[in-house]
């Protein structure tokens, strides 16, 4: 059992600082929590909220140590300071760092001018961790993090810190290095130890009348218990008063966190609880459980796992895994944001954590009865958008083949028809991001996000093949030398229409030009240009989206409850206009 420090130390706690009474508190089971292992701060240095810690988290066997066996450290901060005094050979043969014989979760070096800091080797080889470096170079003043995954869960950043401070009049960075409780217990735990902080603290107080007390009318008073875990300095300094604290104190005991298991779930629709046997009875593919698509949030938005949808027959599947180390079975998307997951499966070879993962996203069935399972999802529409840009790269393609242009329509569109139909979106990340969830209460920014995707996905087309196209037609380069791309589409449309109109055919492409192909709008084409006005900065206010908006008869109002709705209208006319382009090229190439 961990001490009531509170309780035995001279001032109450709520005459403590903060940070002081943090330091003096044990760490509770909480698996979410982030532990302060190590710690090197300092604020305010010559002023008059002053305040000053370092501190360093050592493995004891016992529950409680004194002070006075490990008092070096309490001062110095680090688990060891300055180099060995090595004279003659082999002088250094046993050298063992410790804090005053006891192992440190964090190994931590300085002599007074220069500090650094990493993870205990038996720390992140017991545990399985791997590193990674973010920031800037130190030599510059910039903070340069080592952050240490879990990656055979995965779980990220279990453990993260300063690599280095130096002091110079005062200290160049503050340090703090955080583990997860779960892991941190999960240590102690295997080495059979607890976690005791051994800290240094001073902070300038104000002056008050239980400190005066305590005081007995001196100007500076200790406090020393023999044998004790503390030794407490107060003393007056520039009209206030200076604690200090030099204490070591048990924070973590070696007990692991409460599990986070799967067995023992209750599903809906189930009328007793869920277990991994119970599961494997189950006969294929048995009743299905139904997920809000939110589900997949959590994978979309990291690398580290694979969560590209893809089509099997008339479904489309949505089923995340991890680097070969497991993977969910059988996820199908229903509906606008439903998917739907045979509980057999869910149970299959697949950790605790992500299946309560999905347990947090499961649905009753009263919920479910409220969707249309047969409305299309954004995968779907993601498809749509793909399959009518692969008809309009055939269509320019034939059209360029008839003017001597030799780009073939991947050329053109940038996408490989031949590789979309072995490998799926494997290779087309941009396809991912666009079909990422898209739930109905998303935020503008998110849908302004996505409005930039559609769009950088059709800008794939060459101006180049377009303006040569355009020349074709009969018009001067110079007149289209400064159009984008969207006044490239406008105008090769506008062409191919009045064309269409004339009944005229290939052979009368270049016959004859109007000023109007270059200049008039094309309504069929509107949504294009107001996606490129979303997708800009400059429309990203509230006013410039709603005038967007409403420029495509979409109803403003419905965005009370989220830009969901906006972000399919504006796909849907999106879509709309090219599949546009296509049916013009399409009716001018089979005259």
């Amino acid at each position: 059992m961990i001490p009531d420090y509170l309780s035995q130390f001279p001032i109450t706690a709520n005459l403590l600082p903060p940070k002081l009474l943090q330091l003096l508190q044990p760490v509770d089971s909480d698996p979410s929590r982030k532990v302060e292992v190590t710690s090197h701060y300092d604020f305010d240095q010559f002023g008059p909220r002053r305040e000053y810690c370092h501190m360093l988290m050592a493995l004891s066997p016992q529950p409680t140590i004194h002070l006075q066996d490990i008092s070096s450290e309490a001062g110095e901060g680090v688990v060891e300071y300055s180099t060995p005094d090595v004279r003659a050979l082999g002088g250094l043969s046993d050298f063992v760092p410790s804090v005053s014989g006891l192992d440190y979760v964090v190994a931590s070096w300085g002599d007074g001018s220069f500090y650094t800091y990493n993870l205990a080797e038996k720390v992140w080889m017991a545990l399985g961790l791997s590193p990674r470096c973010i920031g800037g170079d130190p030599a510059d003043g910039r903070r340069q993090k080592i952050i240490f995954d879990d990656l055979s869960l995965p779980e990220f950043g279990v453990v993260e810190g300063e690599i280095s401070t130096q002091h110079y009049f005062s200290v160049s960075r503050n340090v703090s290095w955080q583990m997860s409780n779960e892991h941190l217990r999960r240590y102690l735990w295997m080495r059979g130890c607890h976690g005791v902080r051994v800290f240094y603290y001073e902070a300038a107080v104000a002056d008050s009348e239980a400190l005066r007390a305590l005081m007995n009318g001196e100007t500076s008073v200790e406090f020393k218990p023999d044998p004790g875990w503390y030794e407490l300095c107060i003393q007056e300094y520039e009209g206030q008063l200076l604690i200090q604290l030099w204490a070591i104190v048990t924070a973590v005991t070696p007990e692991l966190c409460p599990d986070k298991s799967a067995d023992g779930l209750l599903w809906p629709g189930c009328a007793e609880s869920m277990t991994r046997n119970r599961a494997r009875q189950i006969r294929y593919p048995g009743e299905s459980v139904f997920l809000d698509d939110r589900f997949l949030k959590r994978y979309e938005q990291n690398h580290f796992y694979n969560s590209t949808p893809f089509r099997s027959g008339s479904v489309w599947r949505c089923s995340p895994s991890y680097q070969g180390q497991w993977a969910f079975r059988d996820c199908i998307r229903v509906g606008r944001n439903l998917i739907s997951v045979p509980m057999r499966e869910l149970y299959k070879g697949l950790p605790d954590r992500e299946i309560v993962h999905a347990h947090a996203h499961a649905l009753a069935h009263a919920k479910v009865a409220g969707f249309d399972l047969g409305e299309e999802h954004i995968v779907a529409k993601t498809q749509r958008y793909l399959d009518v840009l692969l008809e309009l790269g055939d269509m320019l393609e034939e059209l360029g083949r008839a003017f001597e242009r030799d780009e073939s329509a991947t050329d053109i569109v940038k996408f490989d028809r031949q590789e979309l139909k072995n490998e799926g979106w494997v290779s087309y990340p941009e396809l991912c991001r666009l079909a990422q969830v898209a739930p109905l209460d998303m935020s503008e920014q998110e849908f302004l996000s996505r409005c930039k995707n559609i769009h950088e996905i059709a800008q794939r087309i060459p101006n180049g093949f377009l303006r040569a196209l355009i020349k074709s037609a009969g018009h001067d380069g110079k007149d289209i030398k400064e159009f984008a791309s969207l006044r490239l589409l406008q105008a090769l449309t506008n062409i191919l229409e009045r064309l269409n109109a004339d009944g005229e055919q290939i052979d009368a492409f270049g016959a004859g030009t109007t000023s109007e192909d270059l200049t008039v709008r094309n309504s069929a084409l509107a949504a294009l240009f107001v996606n490129n006005d979303l997708r800009i900065a400059d429309a990203h206010d509230a006013g410039g989206v709603l005038v967007a908006l409403e420029r495509l008869d979409f109803d403003v109002a419905a965005l009370n409850d989220g830009y969901g709705r906006a972000l399919d209208h504006v796909l849907d006319a999106v879509v709309a206009s090219f599949a546009h382009i296509s049916l013009q090229l399409r009716q001018f190439l089979e005259r």
